[in-house]
């Protein structure tokens, strides 16, 4: 009897499934596609993939044009408004910054745009945190002379080499920028439709990051931004066009 139960629940989670395989089809350069490319996409028989197109079409989740081909719904619109509404920064970016202090032996941050400066919004002390490097969570910076500061500027449009070059190589790195004695590596995070959520960063004392080199650094910071931008709504394309050239 529960052979022939688990059966129809087995069939039930693959057309499911399968459905959202039909949504996640669609890039961000795509205006519409026809039913042959979302089957061939997905890797589905024609008639499967019309099958669950209707189906997500009556629901919302897609749309169906004038020339016979589908765009994404309003629905996605909707739950990705509800996850924005739901999303807490405090769920998701400490466990990262934990994972860094871990694996750099340096102290973390995550900072946030606030009133043309920066805000600490979470950090994770190093055990060997020396007293220079002592910001908190909730401290205000302005936004030059730091890594992070860069990262911010550079992301919102900032003109300039410098700042070119960053939004190139998605990190930047200042020794002695907001401190004499003290240097950062930082990397941005981005949220639903790239828009910038903040900065990644890990400092310690100037000496002991320019021994290490921030080359050793920025891609340990990097995979940490790329998994935290994935899971807070972003596009991960130009991180993994990135750390592909490690």
């Amino acid at each position: 009897m529960a052979e022939s139960k688990s059966e129809p629940e087995d069939k039930g989670v693959a057309a499911v499934s399968r459905a959202l395989s039909l949504l996640a089809a669609f890039r961000k350069d795509d205006y519409s596609l026809t039913l042959t490319e979302l089957s061939i996409r997905v890797g589905l028989y024609k008639s499967t993939a019309s099958r669950l197109i209707d189906t997500l079409v009556r629901e919302g989740y897609l749309y169906r044009i004038s020339d016979g081909s589908y765009q994404l719904g309003a629905k996605p619109l909707q739950l990705g408004a509800i996850f924005q509404r739901q999303m807490r920064t405090a769920e998701y970016v400490p466990p990262f910054l934990h994972r860094i202090v871990e694996a750099l032996g340096e102290s973390a941050s995550f900072y946030i745009p606030q009133n043309e400066g920066r805000l600490c919004l979470h950090r994770v002390s190093a055990s060997n945190q020396v007293i220079v490097d002592s910001v908190r969570e909730g401290d205000w910076l302005p936004l030059e002379g730091g890594a992070t500061g860069t990262i911010l500027l550079a992301f919102r449009g900032e003109p300039g080499k410098e700042m070119d070059d960053v939004r190139v190589q998605l990190w930047a790195a200042t020794f002695g920028g907001a401190h004499p004695e003290m240097a950062a590596v930082a990397v941005p995070v981005f949220g639903a439709q790239q828009v910038l959520l903040g900065a990644l960063s890990v400092s310690g004392p100037r000496y002991r990051l320019e021994a290490r080199g921030a080359a050793s650094m920025w891609p340990t910071l990097m995979r940490a931004a790329r998994e935290l931008t994935a899971l807070l709504g972003g596009d991960t394309a130009a991180f993994d066009a990135r750390l592909a050239a490690v």
